[in-house]
C-alpha cells in the first residue's frame, strides 16, 4: 500500500483522536487514552410520565396552559440561563516530529509539505449565568488554556466569551460575555442535602444541547481522594443523575430549580455515578476570581485519612507507627517546609478538633481548612499516643504546581 506523507499523517491523526484527543467533558475524570465515545449508558432524555409525582406540591404546576411536573417546572426556570461553551486551543501535534524526520521525508519525498507542529483541539462544555451582565460559572477544565471561547444561549444567541479567571485546585472558572438583562439562575443551599433528595442536571452532554437528566443525591462530602482526583480541594456531591462529558460546568438543581452544585463529567469506569462541586464552594471561588482574578487556598501540609480497624493496621505497618484508635482522622504524613511541620504536627497524630469544633472525617477537616483564610491560625487538637495536645498552626498559601 503506497501512502503519501500527508495520508499517513491524516491516518495517525485519526488514531490519536480515537484514543482520547480533545477536551470534551472532563479532562481529569476521564482517563487518558480513552475515547469519549467509549463511555456507555448516556441518558439523552427522560419521559415525564416515568417520574414520580411532584414531591413539592400535590397539584401539578401550570406553565403556558400545560400541566407539568416539578422537573419541567425547574427546567423552565433555569434552562434559559444554561449555556453551551465551545472552546478551542492549540496543542502539540504528537506525530509532527516523527513524520518530519529527514529519513522519513526522503522515503516519502522531499516535496511533501512539513506536518504542522500544532493542531487545533476543540471541546464542548456547559455553564450557567450568574448575573444579568453576563458573568458565567463553569469548570476550569472546560476553558483552561483556551484560545477562543464561544458561548451559546438556549435562545440561539452567541457571544464571544472572555475567561476572567481559572482555579485548577477546585476546578472552577468564570467567563464574562457582553450583554444586559440576560437570564440568570437562582443559587440554592447544598449544606443540608440528604441522600435520597431529587437532583436535576442540565447541560450539553456529548454536544447534545439542553439535555435534562434526573436522579437523586446519592451521597455528600465525597473527598477528592475518594472520587479519584486527589489534586483537587473539593468535597463532592455524588448523584446518580446522568452526567457525561459535555455536562461539565452545568448546574445540578434541587426540586425547586435552585442550583446546588456544578456538574463535572462522570468517571469513565463508573456506572451511574456523577459528581458535582457544592454551590457554596463554587460561588465563593467565582466571586474571588471575578474580584481578584485569582484564588489563594489555605494550606497546612498534611496527608490524612479516615481510620478503620484494617486501615489502622496498614498505616502502623507502612509508617512504623503505634496507632491505637480504630476511628478518627489520622495524619499519615507531614510535608517538609510546611506550616504543619513548623507547628510540630507529626505522623500518627489523630485530629480531634479544629478551633474547638469536633471532626470525625477527613472531609470535615478539609472543609474547616478550606473555609478559613490564608494566614489564619487554626488550633488543632490531636491525640498523640494517648495524650491530648493542642497545636496552633498558621495556614500558608497552597503551593503552585511545578
Amino acid at each position: 500500500m503506497n501512502l503519501s506523507l500527508k495520508q499517513l499523517a491524516a491516518y495517525l491523526s485519526l488514531l490519536a483522536i480515537g484514543s482520547g484527543a480533545g477536551f470534551l467533558g472532563s479532562r481529569y475524570l476521564v482517563p487518558q487514552n480513552r475515547s469519549f465515545q467509549q463511555i456507555k449508558n448516556v441518558t439523552v432524555a427522560l419521559p415525564s410520565e416515568s417520574v414520580t409525582p411532584n414531591p413539592v406540591s400535590s397539584s401539578p404546576v401550570a406553565i403556558g396552559g400545560d400541566n407539568v411536573n416539578f422537573i419541567a417546572n425547574a427546567v423552565q426556570k433555569v434552562g434559559p440561563a444554561v449555556v453551551r461553551i465551545n472552546a478551542t486551543r492549540k496543542v502539540p501535534n504528537p506525530i509532527s516530529n516523527a513524520l518530519n524526520n529527514p529519513l522519513l521525508r526522503r522515503f516519502f519525498g522531499e516535496d511533501e509539505q512539513p506536518i504542522p507542529s500544532e493542531r487545533i483541539e476543540r471541546g464542548t462544555g456547559s455553564g450557567f449565568i450568574l448575573s444579568e451582565k453576563g458573568e458565567l460559572l463553569t469548570n476550569a477544565h472546560v476553558v483552561a488554556d483556551t484560545d477562543t471561547v464561544v458561548v451559546t444561549l438556549k435562545d440561539g444567541r452567541t457571544f464571544e466569551g472572555k475567561v476572567v479567571g481559572v482555579d485548577d485546585i477546585t476546578d472552577v472558572a468564570v467567563v464574562k460575555i457582553p450583554g444586559d438583562n440576560l437570564p440568570t439562575v437562582k443559587l440554592g443551599n447544598s449544606q443540608n442535602l440528604i441522600p435520597g433528595q431529587w437532583a436535576i442536571a442540565i447541560g450539553n452532554p456529548l454536544g447534545l444541547d439542553n439535555t435534562v437528566t434526573i436522579g437523586i443525591i446519592s451521597a455528600t462530602d465525597r473527598t477528592s481522594a475518594q472520587v479519584g482526583v486527589p489534586d483537587k480541594r473539593v468535597s463532592f456531591i455524588q448523584t446518580d443523575a446522568a452526567i457525561n462529558p459535555g455536562n461539565s460546568g452545568g448546574p445540578l438543581l434541587n426540586a425547586q430549580g435552585e442550583v446546588i452544585g456544578v456538574n463535572t463529567a462522570i468517571r469513565a469506569d463508573a456506572q451511574g455515578l456523577g459528581f458535582a462541586i457544592p454551590i457554596e464552594t463554587a460561588a465563593r471561588i467565582a466571586n474571588e476570581l471575578f474580584t481578584k482574578g485569582r484564588v489563594q487556598h489555605p494550606f497546612l501540609g498534611i496527608e490524612m485519612t479516615d481510620l478503620s480497624p484494617s486501615k489502622k493496621q496498614q498505616i502502623n505497618q507502612e509508617n512504623k507507627l503505634n496507632i491505637q484508635q480504630k476511628t478518627g482522622v489520622v495524619i499519615k504524613g507531614v510535608r517538609p517546609d510546611s506550616p504543619a511541620k513548623e507547628a510540630g504536627l507529626l505522623p500518627g497524630d489523630i485530629i480531634q478538633k479544629i478551633n474547638n469544633k469536633p471532626v470525625k472525617t477527613s472531609a470535615q477537616v478539609q472543609k474547616q481548612v478550606e473555609s478559613s483564610t490564608v494566614g489564619d491560625i487554626l488550633v488543632i487538637e490531636v491525640n498523640r499516643i494517648g495524650k491530648i495536645i493542642t497545636v496552633p498552626v498558621q495556614s500558608g498559601v497552597y503551593p503552585a504546581k511545578k
